[in-house]
């Protein structure tokens, strides 16, 4: 399903000018950070293919993203290191990051639409919709932005971290990525806190 933008122009002529939607990726990758996006799209836009970044090839994801980045009002896009996500927890994390790229906007939206989570403590009014970039442009613009931007991240992270497959799995726990971990371990950029991502290699049970 392709949003038209209905939900953010009936949003407008509610007096709503600059609607945002924002997103978030890599939830629940294994290894690599966690992107939010938060996006305010012209009422014009008009850009063939916009809808969940996960129904959407590498190429098409790459080609809507430059689209966008040229015609949107405004683009914030947030990272969460692995590091933070052990620190604070999933949940909180990922709340901080919708928070930080709606925040981080320039201009401030009037109206937030979200998928799925609510941000805590927004200056304006914010709905969550479930199936959210199914929905609303502007959701689906920010599930494309943030795809592509960690999807380029974990090409680069499989450079420096190879064998663990980052530039095909993107970081989640494919049958590859599990193998790895059992056999080389967990990288500096893998969640420790999830289950069985820090559990000792064979050699290091063997010492």
């Amino acid at each position: 399903m392709e949003p038209d933008g209905t939900l953010e122009r009936s949003l407008s002529t509610a007096g709503f000018r600059l609607v945002a939607g924002v997103d978030e990726v890599g939830r629940g990758a294994l290894a690599g950070p966690l992107y939010a996006c938060a996006v305010i799209l012209p009422d014009d836009l008009d850009v063939d293919g916009i809808k969940d970044s996960k129904l959407m090839t590498a190429k098409a994801r790459e080609r809507v993203a430059a689209e966008v980045r040229e015609r949107a009002l405004a683009v914030s896009i947030v990272r969460v290191m692995p590091s933070s996500i052990d620190r604070r927890g999933l949940h909180p994390s990922n709340l901080w990051a919708l928070r930080q790229a709606i925040v981080r906007l320039a201009p401030a939206p009037d109206y937030v639409l979200s998928d799925g989570f609510r941000p805590k403590r927004l200056p304006m009014p914010a709905l969550s919709i479930k199936k959210g970039d199914a929905v609303a442009r502007s959701v689906a613009a920010a599930s494309v932005l943030a795809k592509v931007a960690r999807d380029a991240a974990m090409r680069r992270l499989a450079r420096r971290y190879p064998g663990y497959g980052f530039e095909r799995n993107v970081g989640y726990g494919t049958a590859e990525h599990w193998d790895a971990l059992r056999r080389l371990g967990p990288t500096p950029v893998h969640r420790r806190s999830f289950a069985g991502v820090a559990e000792p290699t064979p050699e290091e049970m063997a010492t």
